[in-house]
């Protein structure tokens, strides 16, 4: 990435910040942009969310997040409209850092544990 896409995708990932955890976040729940990626022509940015719901649906949340998607892009707009020429297109996935680190730790946990039966 050049140093426009990483300043461009650093100031999505604070203003969508902002914006989903304003207007977007049911109460009792924490909505996190964990990261964004942009294109190299600035036309698409990718926004990994991460929904923390603990007595509620996260799946409530992105639905809420894709239904309101036009609403999103176009308050991001007005916050950036000075930056750039076209508005980058929003796509949102969910953020699964979470769970490949646990995946991870059980793969390290499971050879630590073979590794001590085969030493002993």
């Amino acid at each position: 990435m050049s140093i426009r896409t990483e300043r461009l995708a650093s100031e999505l990932q604070k203003d969508l910040g902002e914006i989903l955890q304003r207007n977007y976040q049911p109460s009792g729940t924490f909505v996190t942009v964990a990261s964004v990626r942009v294109t190299d022509d600035l036309s698409i940015a990718k926004v990994y969310i991460s929904v923390f719901a603990p007595q509620g649906d996260p799946e409530r949340v992105f639905k809420l997040i894709d239904d309101h998607q036009d609403e999103i892009r176009y308050e991001l707009a007005s916050r950036i409209k000075h930056q750039v020429r076209r508005i980058p297109e929003l796509i949102f996935f969910e953020d699964d850092t979470s769970a490949y680190v646990d995946r991870m730790e059980t793969l390290f946990s499971k050879i630590r544990s073979e590794r001590g039966d085969h030493e002993a």
